[in-house]
């Protein structure tokens, strides 16, 4: 008699009352409150950017982001559950060092510029780590379209880093390196 692979093992329908899918539902609240959250963030972020490129970047991503609670709105729909936000104390945390950085630099500048696109890569890179670890758990769980929903926001995610290391790369931090203080 031949076992299942492990593969095989974890593509099988999980019951509604397992504990890992409690947990998993526990975690989309979680992110569920973050993305709301960033959709709050952001054109504050975008207001206090200087660089047209960061400007239009942050632009992108707020829009983005509206589509990501979008997404996880359908994915709470596919559990049969309510969409409930359960408070990310890590997006919390991230976003007032963003707002710390606003207040620290001085306007106008590719310094606050350079803070602003680390506060973003900070939110980016919690959101790549939760979306990819979700991705999987639904893989797990046997919820094959709504870890599919989920791995498209995981590489939307990863393309916002990339943007925004390429406004950093492209000019941003060159010209913080030239600026002085007054």
């Amino acid at each position: 008699m031949q076992t299942k692979s492990s593969k095989q093992k974890s593509n099988t329908q999980a019951g509604d009352n397992s504990l890992l899918k409690e947990f998993f539902a526990e975690e989309l609240k979680d992110i569920y409150w973050a993305e709301k959250h960033i959709t709050k963030a952001l054109p504050k972020m975008q207001k206090a950017a200087t660089s047209e490129e960061l400007v239009a970047c942050f632009e992108e991503h707020l829009e983005q982001t509206k589509t990501h609670v979008e997404r996880l709105e359908q994915v709470f729909e596919l559990l049969g559950k309510k969409p409930q936000a359960k408070k990310c104390d890590a997006i919390e945390g991230i976003t007032m060092e963003a707002e710390s950085v606003i207040e620290d630099t001085e306007a106008g500048t590719s310094t606050r510029d350079v803070g602003l696109i680390l506060s973003a890569q900070k939110v980016e890179h919690y959101e790549i780590a939760t979306y990819g670890g979700l991705a999987q758990l639904a893989t797990t769980l046997g919820l094959d379209d709504i870890a599919e929903i989920l791995q498209q926001t995981l590489e939307e995610e990863k393309q916002t880093d990339q943007k925004l290391t390429g406004a950093a790369e492209n000019n941003i931090n060159y010209e913080a390196a030239t600026e002085e203080e007054a």
